[in-house]
């Protein structure tokens, strides 16, 4: 699969190239300042610049996907400047003979266990309620290089999903091995007369590999779902998760949560020796939201999470309004003490040529009833500056105080632009 995936990419492609297709996208540019202070009494203000990039190439059932991140400093010399980031570069086509969809190449897996990009296949099949997907690649390079990372058989993920639903059931089931092995380093060790010697330093794959189900129903006013994952390395269930929604009340929603989790792990990993005496941990929360009208929300929310020798709780409360949110939260027990209040608000004025918004929060936190309390400030004031549909200009300052940083004070600019024009090669 590695040696021939450049060939794979390329014929994959070739309908794309040889008819007219559709161009697509959004590049957008932006600066980022802020000040280091290296000591006391020396510091050094960077000015990072980051161009994004979101292409799409498209004829028919065929896609080609691009996304990808150039970054570098404009007055310092950084070390590993300028850094490409892929975080996208596949190829895709949809609905081939009415119920496959391929990708190849470095795409999305959304998976709770090891959600995120890989470099491979990915195959789906879809015939009216039934859905199944494989899929099988490799981890990526390090800061997303675009590349196919080294030993690939050390590196790899592989599983597969069904999922059915009928009226108001949906159920799933899936299966997931991903594999990882960490870089060899060098480091110095005592022999057995005590003398310093360097060493290469050579560490086993390590890896997550999962079976997973869900199952759910959605009645007229009543819906409930379920989750769970077992780990095959472990022979446990790893996590379960309860989920249901009430809304029997008009206007008003009741909802309810519940997680048993035990700690992620990999097999084979250094922490895998901690594993005896790392605890499960258990979670209810419940809910409340009510709709004033159709513009005014108000939320609440209670959790309780159980440590097996200690407990914690958490209270949060909200207002949603067409100007803006508000939300306060509250933590005490095992987990520390925490009070916090954030306030946010953007709205639209002048036909959608300028948005300003701001956003205020202030916590304070005890890690325990009797230890000292720490508490943090922060200000958000920017505007976004659409003149045209396709451009957008959006700046922002962002000031923090808190026990570590005094009186910090940064600055984002960004553009953006979208375009979306047809293309006739032949």
């Amino acid at each position: 699969m590695k040696k021939h995936l450049p060939i794979l990419i390329l014929l994959f492609f070739s309908p794309l190239v040889l008819f007219s297709q559709t161009l697509s996208g959004r590049l957008s540019s932006s600066v980022y300042t802020f000040e280091r202070f290296e000591s006391k009494d020396v510091s050094n203000t960077f000015l990072r610049s980051y161009q994004h990039g979101l292409i799409n190439l498209s004829k028919s059932k065929f896609l080609l996907r691009t996304s990808f991140v150039v970054e570098q400093d404009l007055i310092k010399k950084v070390k590993y400047d300028p850094r490409v980031r892929f975080t996208n570069f596949y190829l895709e086509g949809r609905e081939l003979f009415n119920h496959l969809t391929l990708r190849i190449g470095r795409h999305p897996l959304y998976h709770s266990v090891a959600s995120g990009i890989f470099d491979g296949l990915t195959t789906e099949f879809k015939y009216q309620n039934l859905k199944v997907s494989a899929y099988y690649g490799g981890n990526v390079p390090a800061y997303q290089k675009l590349g196919l990372i080294d030993k690939w058989n050390e590196n790899y993920l592989a599983g597969g999903k069904i999922n059915f639903s009928w009226r108001g059931l949906f159920f799933s089931a899936g299966y997931i091995n991903k594999n990882f092995k960490e870089e060899d380093y060098v480091a110095i060790r005592l022999d057995d007369d005590f003398n310093a010697d360097t060493l290469l330093i050579k560490r086993g794959s390590s890896q997550y590999e999962f079976l997973n189900a869900e199952l759910g129903y959605d009645f007229s006013k009543i819906s409930l779902s379920s989750n769970i994952f077992y780990d095959l390395n472990y022979n446990k269930i790893s996590k379960l998760e309860l989920f249901g929604n009430i809304a029997l009340i008009k206007n008003f929603d009741i909802d309810l949560y519940y997680n048993y989790r035990e700690p992620l792990i990999r097999y084979n990993s250094y922490f895998s020796i901690f594993e005896s005496v790392v605890e499960n941990t258990q979670e209810i929360e419940a809910g409340l939201n009510y709709r004033i009208n159709s513009s005014f929300n108000v939320v609440g929310k209670f959790g309780f999470v159980d440590y097996s020798f200690e407990n914690s709780s958490r209270l949060t409360a909200g207002l949603i309004t067409p100007y803006g949110v508000i939300n306060y939260r509250k933590s005490f027990g095992y987990a520390g003490e925490l009070d916090g209040i954030s306030i946010f608000s953007n709205y639209s004025i002048l036909n959608g040529l300028l948005t300003p918004s701001v956003s205020v929060g202030y916590s304070s936190y005890k890690l325990s009833k009797d230890s000292p309390k720490n508490s943090v400030l922060y200000l958000l004031i920017g505007s976004n500056f659409r003149p045209w549909r396709v451009l957008s200009f959006d700046l922002q300052g962002q000031y923090l105080n808190n026990k570590i940083y005094k009186s910090d004070f940064r600055l984002f600019f960004k553009i953006n632009y979208w375009f979306n024009t047809k293309l006739n090669v032949l």
